[in-house]
């Protein structure tokens, strides 16, 4: 299906990889098979939402490189506009190494992406004829972890949006070891979450950059600075959101057995901004994320779980049969 070729539903950004996933569990030096994948926070969302049939632009950099057309083949089999993405002549596309885990626990991720095509991104990659017609920005903390320019970049997007009246979500996605120092994370997230509508931070994200344990503590930290809404993922707990008018737990979704916890996060953003954008209440899409990263979490892969619309609709029709059946 392709989504491409009108207006944009939304606009993210960043940096995708080539992903190598062991192909037997123990230490990533001892591998000697490995499976390629694609990896990237915001490309995981992307590829989430066009599957759910919105129309999505990604913006980026890649080299002239059998990586970088490895992306571009994945962005067009998903139907993501890529008019802007740029292939940079001069730097290549980054990869990864991540091992595979049977017991459930998160897989050891190696990186090679210093330097990359991805982290020279910069204001000059912003085109406002193509992001402020979309209807929404979606933003994570990894891009702007990857360079000074790119985070440059994060927020020029996020004031731009903005002053447009459009909607963004911001999912931390901490990547401590890209960042200059923590201090320095703490403060550049932060500042980036103060422009979004929707904040969507892990428990232990939200402990590291608010100081506080609590999520309603978490919660009031973002509401204070001018999010509309909060959602803390809790993991297997489901999450918590609140607005200055509401606040519950919803539960998760049982998962008989945990594949791949990497890419749960950006499953769970697929669901609350498809559905907020679908004009659904805050519970409805926070239940929808605790489903679509259960999801992502029962298969090998970042991206690989996350569903069409037709399986969703099938999934979310038969919770609401079983539901009334038991009212």
């Amino acid at each position: 299906m392709s989504n491409t070729g009108a207006a944009l539903d939304v606009i993210t950004y960043g940096e995708a990889m080539a992903m190598f996933v062991a192909a037997e569990t123990g230490r990533l030096a001892g591998v000697g098979q490995f499976a390629k994948r694609i990896a990237g926070a915001d490309l995981n969302v992307a590829i989430g939402l066009s599957r759910l049939g919105f129309k999505v632009g990604w913006m980026s950099r890649v080299g002239n490189d059998s990586f970088g057309q490895y992306v571009r083949d994945t962005l067009t089999r998903e139907g993501i506009d890529q008019r802007c993405v740029t292939t940079d002549e001069r730097y290549p596309t980054g990869f990864q190494l991540k091992s595979r885990n049977d017991d459930g626990s998160d897989p050891a991720v190696e990186y090679f992406r210093r330097g990359s095509a991805a982290s020279h991104l910069s204001l000059d990659d912003y085109a406002a004829d193509y992001v402020l017609p979309a209807r929404h920005l979606h933003l994570t903390g990894v891009a702007p972890a990857i360079s000074a320019s790119s985070r440059e970049l994060a927020f020029h997007l996020a004031r731009e949006m903005r002053a447009a009246g459009k909607t963004i979500s911001f999912d931390p996605n901490l990547r401590p070891t890209l960042w200059p120092s923590r201090a320095a994370m703490v403060e550049g997230l932060n500042a980036l979450a103060a422009l979004a509508d929707w904040v969507l931070p892990g428990i232990g994200e939200g402990e590291i950059l608010t100081g506080y344990t609590q999520p309603d503590d978490i919660a009031k930290f973002y509401l204070d600075r001018g999010a509309r809404g909060v959602i803390i993922k809790l993991g297997a707990q489901g999450a918590y959101f609140r607005t200055a008018a509401d606040a519950a737990l919803i539960a998760g979704q049982p998962v008989a057995k945990v594949v791949d916890t990497v890419g749960a996060g950006d499953g769970f953003a697929v669901g609350v901004v498809s559905a907020l954008l679908e004009g659904k209440s805050l519970p409805q899409a926070v239940a929808r994320g605790n489903r679509i990263g259960a999801l992502a979490i029962q298969v090998i892969g970042d991206s690989e779980g996350l569903p069409g619309r037709a399986e969703l609709d099938a999934l979310e029709s038969a919770d609401a049969t079983s539901i009334a059946a038991a009212a």
